[in-house]
């Protein structure tokens, strides 16, 4: 399926830079913070019901893998794979990195998303729409992600608010395009 062109991917050289990288010691790191996020909030799952033992591929078009997400009580995990390998997802997400971000934190509308085709959605929609409820009512931040509270929590949710506002802004620079009108849920 051919990509669209965004106002928010990130400029190629980036996806360039990202590809040679191990995948081990990412999935780890993600695997393990999916981990604890979904100890320390098994709301996260009872919301989700039946979809939690479903994989579901999130595939941002500007970077060069595909991310699998499993969440289970026991083993959840993200494994990291070539955008060509999610044949075992139940459900296929896919949009520019910098969409996919602003969904989890309340930046973007997802409806708006999926009617002007900066999001699209393969696969049981309805798992999908599952995890986008889900998340949207669990206002996660990345502190929060991250496992913090307090004072260190405000500081990396300030840090990063102020970094994805300037890839943001450089994604539109470099694409001359407009952005997407942010929804202020943040």
């Amino acid at each position: 399926m051919p990509k669209p062109s965004s106002a928010l991917s990130l400029p190629p050289v980036i996806a360039a830079f990202i590809a040679p990288l191990p995948r081990t010691p990412m999935e780890l790191l993600l695997s393990r913070l999916t981990k604890q996020l979904v100890a320390r909030r098994p709301d996260l799952l009872r919301r989700l019901g039946d979809v939690v033992k479903v994989p579901i591929a999130v595939v941002p078009d500007d970077m060069p893998h595909a991310f699998l997400l499993s969440l289970d009580a026991d083993k959840s995990s993200v494994t990291i794979c070539d955008k060509d390998r999610i044949e075992d997802a139940e459900a296929v997400v896919r949009a520019p990195f910098l969409v996919l971000l602003g969904l989890l934190d309340g930046t973007y509308d997802g409806d708006a998303l999926f009617f002007t085709r900066d999001l699209r959605i393969e696969g049981k929609t309805e798992y999908v729409l599952a995890l986008r409820n889900t998340l949207e009512e669990a206002e996660l931040n990345p502190g929060e992600f991250f496992g913090l509270t307090g004072r260190s929590a405000s500081w990396v949710n300030d840090v990063s608010e102020r970094i994805l506002d300037k890839a943001r802004q450089l994604a539109a620079r470099t694409s001359g395009q407009v952005a997407p009108l942010e929804t202020g849920h943040r």
